[in-house]
């Protein structure tokens, strides 16, 4: 039963994403642009309080829940899906757009989900949709990312319904509501599940491994969607979990330590995620409302540049067929438009006044000082220094300047760089205007991110990361090495523990079968001719045709059957 007259988002990027195959080859891109852009015009539309109930058994789903909330985080997914759709304009194959469509369905379904049981769905249908975005890079690099990236999501997947389960056995209710910390064991195993989705170290690995290797233009979507719809579950259900501030913290830090150290350019924007995201676990785990909308805000304008920011490195890799920084150098006069528009993102998150991640991160920094909460705030400034630095610096540096390779980059399509412009006209307008992203935030409170003192503050951090990064450029030199993450420590005894559980039980396995064949073998020897297997001569233990003993054997075969008989019915009657 249906309750309001309501279409939720999800259903509509669903259907797009069933019905594009049917479709002409040659209106199929165009179909993926105004599909997504349908879905934007509906989210934006969908009034506060609006609702899709439906009562299936005995228990009612709660397909569409619409608040502020809900709202900012829906029409950010739409918009990235739609401005995705440009980007990838030029690719032809079917299977990536229908994946992007289910990826970004998935994200919306959750977003506005009432209920824990449709809010599991559409979680799972975003792990094995988005999993093809790697997939379809169709090398042995992306296919054994992408097995260790769905083994992750499943195993999150898996846990997160473990807690639903006993969460609903607890209280019997599946309502998407806060929960108390220090809870139950569901609650913990709840966190848990998000938290993998989330990349929050060490449970982070499944995103440093497979966005460098997905393609180009699932890179774009993959960094919009799986750790974005995770916060906005942490929002909506684990706010002011204090555990999630120190982790938030570390993260921050984490991250641009090993963006620092690696090579392959959409290598070190995959560890920026996971810092950047941190900044919203981190306000998440302090609270308030200040710091609730400070992670919602951040989730907004991170999906827009860290897309963009994708996007850039995509046009390098579409460009030249390379992407590490010790491949690259000297393209500023051949690729000059991307560069542009990839500077924009990295000011972004970097944190420059007038781009939209200085008016969104200082929202957080600023409640965390409010909350008293010295450390935290000290190690989210200093990892604006090493996003600076690896983003904003060293990575532009050394791949449209630094050392000329002598590269030939071939022609990028148009809708490339539209997709690019679009995203990075967001980032400048909300940079300009904060108040068109404050609007949408789900709480009332007044930030004003252009005082002085903040100004000042900030200006200090960009021009001395700087000046360090110019002094020491040579010694910031990348190099080839792979810097080994925490996925160490179970890839390390991968080998030897393939060799006892899988080969060694592999290996039993054909030896247990072999001696139940052999078993069966001899049994239906033995049922054919019992006397056989005590004939004196070798020669008499194979079958013989000669047509003289069947007889014989045939009285034989009866008189020890009836023998065998006789003393089963003894031994019934003794006992």
């Amino acid at each position: 039963m249906i309750n309001d007259v309501v279409i939720p988002p999800a259903l509509l990027m669903l259907a797009g994403a069933f019905l594009l195959p049917f479709l002409g080859k040659k209106i199929r891109s165009a179909a993926f642009m105004f599909i997504t852009l349908g879905t934007l015009l509906l989210v934006w539309t969908m009034p506060e309080g609006s609702s899709l109930t439906a009562q299936v058994m005995n228990y009612n789903l709660v397909l569409v829940k619409t608040d502020a909330l809900s709202r900012i985080f829906g029409i950010i997914f739409a918009f990235i899906a739609f401005a995705g759709s440009i980007y990838s304009y030029h690719v032809k194959e079917t299977g990536q757009h229908c994946a992007a469509l289910i990826y970004a369905g998935g994200a919306l379904g959750v977003t506005f989900a009432g209920d824990l049981f449709t809010l599991f769905m559409f979680w799972e249908l975003m792990a094995v949709s988005s999993v093809y975005l790697i997939w379809a890079r169709r090398n042995k690099a992306a296919r054994k990312a992408g097995l260790r990236y769905i083994i992750y999501h499943v195993l999150g997947g898996g846990i997160l319904f473990m807690g639903i389960l006993l969460h609903f056995s607890e209280t019997g209710s599946l309502a998407v509501t806060k929960l108390t910390e220090g809870g139950g064991i569901s609650s913990w195993l709840m966190l848990l599940g998000v938290a993998i989705n989330a990349a929050i170290p060490p449970l982070h690995t499944w995103l440093s491994d497979a966005y460098p290797k997905a393609t180009i233009t699932g890179a774009v979507f993959l960094s919009a969607f799986t750790t974005k719809t995770a916060v906005y579950v942490l929002i909506r259900i684990f706010p002011g979990w204090e555990v999630l501030l120190i982790l938030g913290a570390i993260m921050t830090v984490y991250g641009v330590v090993f963006a620092i150290l690696a090579n392959d350019i959409r290598g070190i924007l995959a560890y920026h995620i996971i810092s950047q995201v941190g900044y919203m676990v981190a306000g998440v785990g302090i609270g308030t409302e200040m710091a609730l909308n400070g992670s919602a805000a951040h989730a907004f304008s991170h999906i827009l540049y860290k897309a963009l920011l994708f996007m850039g490195a995509g046009t390098v890799l579409f460009s030249t067929g390379k992407s590490k920084l010790t491949e690259l150098g000297g393209l500023h006069k051949s690729m000059r438009p991307a560069l542009i528009l990839y500077m924009v993102a990295a000011f972004s998150i970097s944190g420059f006044p007038l781009f939209n991640g200085f008016i969104s991160k200082s929202m957080i920094v600023s409640a965390a000082g409010e909350a008293h909460y010295p450390l935290a705030m000290f190690l989210m400034l200093l990892a604006s220094v090493g996003t600076f630095l690896s983003v904003g610096l060293k990575l532009p540096y050394f791949t449209w300047f630094a050392g000329d390779r002598k590269l030939k980059p071939k022609k990028l399509p148009k809708n490339m760089l539209a997709g690019m412009g679009l995203v990075a006209f967001f980032c400048i307008l909300h940079g300009i205007k904060p108040s068109l992203l404050y609007q949408l935030l789900p709480f009332h409170v007044h930030f004003n991110p252009y005082s002085m003192p903040h100004l000042v503050e900030t200006v200090q951090i960009l021009v001395f990361t700087f000046i360090g990064f110019w002094l020491y450029r040579k010694k910031l030199s990348p190099y080839a090495d792979i810097a080994l993450d925490l996925d160490w420590f179970y890839r390390r005894p991968a080998k030897a523990l393939r060799k006892i559980f899988v080969d060694g039980t592999a290996s039993l396995f054909d030896k247990t079968t072999d001696w139940a064949m052999a078993l069966v073998g001899k049994s239906a020897e033995f049922t054919r001719n019992p006397v056989l297997p005590f004939a004196p001569d070798e020669k008499n233990r194979s079958y013989s045709p000669d047509r003289s003993r069947p007889r014989m054997q045939t009285v034989i075969s009866i008189l020890l059957l009836v023998f065998i008989l006789i003393v089963l019915l003894g031994i019934l009657a003794l006992g």
